[in-house]
């Protein structure tokens, strides 16, 4: 036996944090592992999984965009939230298979419900940028504890909007990217929009005067964060999501909980 390991995968996956977050946890609690990133193409998706499971060392894996709903298919059982979803985020080898999770949706759910309950939410329209696997993790999460709520789904193809929200029971309308921003009282930008390496957020979809939960983390100081920051309203950056979507899976693949009491330090070194 090696050393043990774990990876993220996708397609595009330079941009990805999630070596830096997982290595800094190791490192601190001096446990003996590691942690990569690997690009997989989605014709090398099959081969990728087949691969790891005759690695005894691998633990596991994060996925990323484009994966997130393909990588279903490679898990042999399926925790509540990624039935829910649609898509799955982590793959964790465990004694009866590999087991997928949803930790966007696990740390998604805890978060809009805290601000729904906080602004009395529920009920009142919400928009949602995207309509893949971080919109499904939102919408999913949103709609888990049974509470009411109307969506407005922006995306490039409405049609694949129209179809997400059917697949998901979710009460709403859609919306092209050219749309303008309806009175909403939260935005959450669930698409790869505005990330290094991918196109900007058209600008007419940063002009929020509500509150803001960001996916995106690389840059952190995306332009809708800073907008939104700029006419004061709340914001949860994608670092936020990212570590603690990052925790779950770290415990899941390591069988720890990382060094909450680091958090300050961990957000520094992800925002040089």
């Amino acid at each position: 036996m090696g050393v043990p390991y774990a990876e993220v995968i996708g397609d595009p996956i330079e941009h990805s944090k999630s070596p830096l977050i997982h290595k800094f946890w190791l490192s601190r609690l001096r446990i003996e592992g590691d942690y990569r990133s690997v690009r997989v193409s989605a014709d090398g998706i099959a081969d990728y999984f087949a691969g790891r499971r005759r690695d005894p060392d691998w633990r596991g894996c994060n996925v990323t965009i484009p994966h997130k709903q393909a990588a279903v298919s490679f898990a042999d059982q399926l925790m509540r939230e990624p039935r829910m979803a649609g898509a799955v985020n982590t793959l964790a080898r465990k004694p009866d298979g590999l087991i997928g999770y949803n930790t966007d949706m696990e740390t998604l759910r805890e978060l809009l419900a805290g601000h729904a309950r906080e602004a009395g939410l529920f009920g009142r329209p919400i928009t949602v940028l995207g309509a893949g696997g971080a919109a499904r993790a939102v919408l999913a999460a949103l709609r888990a504890d049974g509470e009411d709520f109307e969506v407005a789904l922006f995306n490039r193809s409405v049609g694949k909007a129209r179809a997400v929200l059917s697949e998901l029971s979710v009460r709403g309308s859609v919306h092209p990217l050219e749309d303008s921003l309806p009175d909403t009282e939260l935005v959450v930008n669930a698409s790869s929009l505005g990330m290094t390496g991918f196109p900007p957020l058209p600008p007419h979809l940063t002009e929020v005067n509500s509150p803001v939960v960001e996916l995106v983390y690389s840059p952190v100081e995306t332009e809708l964060v800073k907008a939104a920051r700029l006419r004061g309203c709340r914001v949860v950056d994608g670092l936020s999501v990212l570590i603690g979507q990052a925790a779950l899976a770290f415990r899941y693949f390591f069988g720890v909980a990382p060094p909450f009491d680091t958090e300050a330090d961990l957000r520094a070194l992800l925002s040089r």
